[in-house]
């Protein structure tokens, strides 16, 4: 069990992060900056993140986390219950929608990101991708065909489509894709 204080400043520090996201580049994000404006020490920083990648991670996993729930256990179309050509529908629309809201905190994690496919986050959304995709349609490669839709996602054209308030088309051509992939 995380002690109070620690929990206090891991969420000052990520709120800290999230404001200076909201008016500056992430190469202007330092952790000297994001430590000033938590009201904690650089070392508390640090120790709690390890680097600015660590940071970016936790701010991510933390908008992640309603998503990842309701993915195992929410109600269908998104959780258990749906066919899986709804639920994939249904990850792609949540994923476009999560990422509507959180443009600069995820595009601030696409940069900081040194291996983006060991990431807990993407490793987790691949296997729901790819078990999706293998329950409707046994003869695709499950797991080359997740990683492409999940490729699309970390694009500049998708981050130019959502800077631009493009995320209805975008949600409708991944649904289109999907529905014709698994026809």
């Amino acid at each position: 069990m995380e002690r109070a204080d620690a929990a206090r400043n891991r969420r000052a520090i990520l709120r800290a992060t999230e404001e200076l996201l909201s008016t500056h580049d992430l190469a202007q994000v330092s952790m000297d900056r994001v430590a000033a404006a938590a009201g904690v020490g650089k070392g508390t920083v640090f120790h709690r993140f390890g680097n600015r990648e660590g940071l970016m991670r936790a701010l991510v996993e933390s908008r992640v986390q309603a998503l990842s729930s309701a993915l195992e256990s929410g109600p269908p179309p998104l959780g258990p219950g749906a066919p899986p050509a709804d639920r994939l529908a249904a990850f792609f629309d949540a994923v476009i929608e999560l990422a509507s809201k959180n443009v600069k905190v995820m595009a601030a994690f696409e940069q900081a990101s040194t291996d983006r496919l060991s990431s807990p986050i993407y490793l987790s959304w691949h296997a729901h991708v790819s078990g999706l995709i293998a329950s409707a349609a046994s003869s695709l490669d499950a797991d080359l065909v997740a990683h492409l839709l999940l490729g699309s996602l970390h694009s500049d054209l998708m981050l130019r489509f959502l800077r631009t308030g493009e995320t209805d088309r975008l949600a409708a051509g991944l649904r289109s894709m999907v529905a014709t992939l698994l026809r």
